[in-house]
């Protein structure tokens, strides 16, 4: 793919260098027009962790979660993974330093960071960058589907490895 597509543009005329440079200036102007959004999210995902609402939430969940066979170790992951790709990767890689690759919270934990997406980062960016105002319908299908997402992960994990 690296040498067809140059190759393909140089034989069909298009001036390769010239189209990859004006797609780089585009792309610049969209990265300095997302930039408040990220900011934002940022601060936001910062707020909702630092004032304790996150570890009140698994508070109120964990009964459930446990009635439910499901490790309450992972339940801060299917929090933060449509918040924040890297908290909820950097959450992952401690629940496998502590646990293990091979244990159930391990798998599952990978499991969900596989089959689930960062929802609101990915709403943030590519809408901010287009000037999307209202994705109230993307949002409700995006979290529905990281709950989806998150329980598949589960019960794949459990049926599997249980």
């Amino acid at each position: 793919m690296v040498a067809f597509i140059p190759l393909y543009a140089y034989f069909r005329k298009i001036p390769v260098y010239e189209s990859f440079v004006d797609g780089a200036k585009d792309g610049f102007s969209t990265a300095i027009g997302i930039i408040p959004h990220l900011v934002g999210m940022m601060v936001a995902i910062s707020v909702f962790r630092a004032s304790g609402a996150m570890d009140f939430l698994i508070g109120l969940a964990a009964p459930l979660v446990q009635w439910l066979h499901i490790p309450p170790e992972v339940l801060p992951l299917g929090i933060l993974r449509p918040l924040t790709g890297t908290g909820s990767l950097a959450f992952t890689t401690d629940l496998i330093k502590t646990y293990g690759p091979d244990s159930m919270i391990g798998r599952i934990a990978s499991t969900i960071q596989g089959s689930t997406d960062t929802t609101l980062y990915v709403l943030t960016v590519y809408f901010g960058a287009v000037g999307i105002r209202n994705g109230r319908y993307a949002l409700k299908v995006g979290l529905f589907s990281d709950i989806v997402g998150f329980a598949a992960a589960i019960f794949v994990c459990l049926v599997l490895f249980g």
